[in-house]
């Protein structure tokens, strides 16, 4: 990447930040208080913490206690419940629609798709809308998209996306997109190229990338590349609705940073939500509080906490978020 493009994209990631945010049209809701932002292109307003339910739901362990945290959740002001397929083999799916039954209306539902073989991929989905007890969900997500050759099998011919593509022909989804944290030039490549409506990446203070260094722009390309110089732009200019995930790195930033700090980070950035998991009653009522008090930081603050915390931690984050797995 050439130094100009490179001072693009920071341009684009720090310089109109605020601009870009506001652009969002935060507004809070009258009953619980929760600010809401538009998601894209998509016109909806949505809360702007996500019911992350995956792996965190799912460590609730009993279904009577993961629907007790979801309605604790949908009570403080969440309206964006984030499930997939892939969360248990479909156990997410039920849980969250025996948690919305009687509750539908002002909620976003999201599930996501991670086989990569049509035949199979139709099918769980067919299963999907089954469990989810709906004729209709507004987002259906290609899961955690990889490197090239995933995508590459994605977009061929009859595969995933064209199932999706013919889903949202049939209204059996709103709108599609695609989610990854681990490739941020094959996620920007996906959205450049596709009819997506949405996104969902990995944003945090830590993953973006340090900007300056002892002697200037750092080069090195393990500390520099990151979702948000790169996916994120293309997002923007493509007017998707993004979602932000990966906030506190899997825990992996847990005591780096207070909470509070770690989700302003990413709700300053221009995304309609973050995306989090909760796995205790106690989380959930610190994060929403979190959400209600949110001031955006400024333009150095996101700077210096990008810089400090890039330098201390994002080598190790990328090694981790290479092999994980959402589940």
């Amino acid at each position: 990447m050439s130094i100009s493009r490179r001072s693009f994209l920071e341009s684009a990631a720090f310089a109109s930040l605020t601009a870009q945010t506001a652009a969002l049209a935060a507004e809070a809701d009258k009953k619980t208080g929760m600010p809401t932002r538009i998601l894209g292109k998509t016109g909806a307003r949505v809360s702007i913490v996500g019911m992350g339910c995956g792996s965190r739901l799912l460590s609730y362990k009993d279904e009577d206690k993961a629907i007790e945290a979801l309605h604790r959740a949908m009570d403080l002001g969440v309206t964006y419940l984030d499930t997939a397929y892939g969360y248990g083999s479909g156990k997410s799916e039920t849980w969250v629609a025996n948690a919305i039954k009687g509750r539908r209306k002002g909620l976003w539902v999201t599930t996501k798709i991670n086989e990569r073989n049509p035949a199979k991929a139709s099918k769980i989905l067919e299963e999907s809308m089954k469990r989810l007890q709906l004729d209709q969900v507004d987002l259906i997500h290609v899961h955690s998209l990889l490197g090239p050759e995933d995508l590459a099998e994605v977009e061929a011919k009859g595969g995933v996306l064209d199932i999706l593509y013919k889903l949202r022909e049939q209204k059996v989804t709103r709108f599609i997109g695609f989610t990854s944290h681990t490739d941020p030039k094959t996620l920007a490549a996906a959205l450049e190229r596709h009819d997506v409506d949405c996104t969902q990446m990995a944003l945090n203070v830590a993953l973006v990338g340090m900007v300056n260094g002892q002697g200037g722009m750092v080069m090195n390309k393990e500390l520099t590349d990151s979702f948000e110089r790169i996916a994120l732009p293309v997002a923007l200019k493509k007017k998707m609705g993004v979602t932000a995930m990966k906030t506190f790195a899997q825990d992996g930033l847990i005591g780096a940073a207070p909470i509070e700090t770690l989700m302003r980070y990413s709700l300053t950035l221009p995304v309609a939500a973050t995306v989090l998991g909760m796995p205790k009653l106690s989380h959930i009522d610190e994060n929403i509080a979190a959400a209600k008090a949110f001031k955006p930081l400024s333009k150095s603050e996101m700077r210096d906490l990008s810089d400090k915390m890039s330098r201390q931690h994002k080598a190790r984050l990328d090694r981790y978020f290479r092999d994980h797995v959402d589940a």
